[in-house]
């Protein structure tokens, strides 16, 4: 198997409010059918599905709750942890961490989305955000 991920799935209660959430951030999604939305994550694709239906394809059991990952979206400079925060406030996530300096040297912010998704914001200096939106490990 290939060192690589090719799509997230993050199961949703309400399709529509999940992607009236995600482009009221700036993203663009595609629905072929209108029961999942594609959007292109830079090099990846993040959809969003009914919840009850990824588990029934997945093969697990809903505990009903978010557990055990989180996204992260790494930026280019502490002041965009802090400018996407706001556009996530203004879109009506949940602000679960206030921007601040990192433990580790960097700068983040957290937050969730309407089904409860953990998002970090992440300014790592250590790591470079190519001109396409990659993020690489090392400078």
């Amino acid at each position: 198997m290939e060192q690589r991920l090719s799509l997230i799935t993050l199961g949703v209660a309400d399709v529509e409010r999940s992607r009236a959430f995600y482009e009221a951030l700036g993203w663009r999604g595609h629905s072929p059918d209108g029961e999942v939305v594609f959007f292109q994550a830079g090099g990846m694709v993040v959809a969003l599905w009914d919840r009850a239906k990824l588990a029934a394809d997945s093969g697990v059991e809903d505990a009903g709750r978010s557990g055990g990952f989180a996204l992260a979206h790494n930026v280019r400079s502490p002041e965009e942890v802090d400018a996407v925060i706001e556009e996530a406030r203004a879109a009506g996530a949940r602000i679960v961490r206030e921007p601040g300096e990192a433990f580790w040297g960097g700068y983040t912010a957290a937050f969730t989305d309407p089904d409860g998704h953990p998002w970090e914001i992440a300014h790592n200096p250590g790591w470079t955000i190519t001109d396409d939106g990659r993020t690489l490990l090392g400078p």
